[in-house]
């Protein structure tokens, strides 16, 4: 069952669009993942223009905060300070991020930054996941041994 999405013009199933939203948000409880993080990649991959997929998934971002930073408030886990820093940081570059998009709309290659810059957003944290899971492996002794076995195994055959 599809349904036509405006401003994104274009048709998308709704069971799909619910089941991302679902999986995402359910992801974001659980891990804390950030659904932008998440969302707007896989609203791209489905075929939602990237301006689109960004705005929206704003939308999920807010629900998540607001209920996350609830349940925080009653166990008293909130630091009021922090917070504040972290949205003046915030306000400021979301005033110079719509500066720039505006500017890159304009000349039209808003959709071709967007791709690069979650490729190399993505391919970094690849990345240092990737190192940081390899220096936690070299350092445990049970990968040392299991190492060890495999190459003495591999070796003697």
């Amino acid at each position: 069952m599809n349904i036509y999405l405006p401003i994104a013009e274009l048709s998308v199933n709704i069971l799909l669009i619910l089941s991302l939203g679902g999986a995402v948000g359910f992801l974001s409880g659980m891990l804390g993942l950030g659904g932008g993080f998440l969302m707007t990649p896989l609203l791209m991959f489905i075929g939602i223009p990237p301006n689109v997929a960004v705005a929206t998934s704003a939308n999920q971002i807010v629900a998540a905060s607001v209920s996350g930073a609830l349940s925080h408030w009653r166990q008293g886990l909130v630091d009021i300070k922090m917070g504040m820093y972290l949205l003046l940081g915030g306000l400021f570059g979301s005033i110079t991020g719509i500066w720039i998009f505006q500017l890159l709309t304009s000349a039209g290659q808003i959709e071709t930054f967007l791709a690069i810059v979650y490729f190399i957003l993505l391919f970094s944290i690849g990345t240092l996941m990737l190192i940081e899971s390899s220096q936690a492996w070299r350092y445990s002794s049970r990968f040392f041994n299991y190492l060890l076995i495999s190459l003495l195994l591999c070796w003697c055959n």
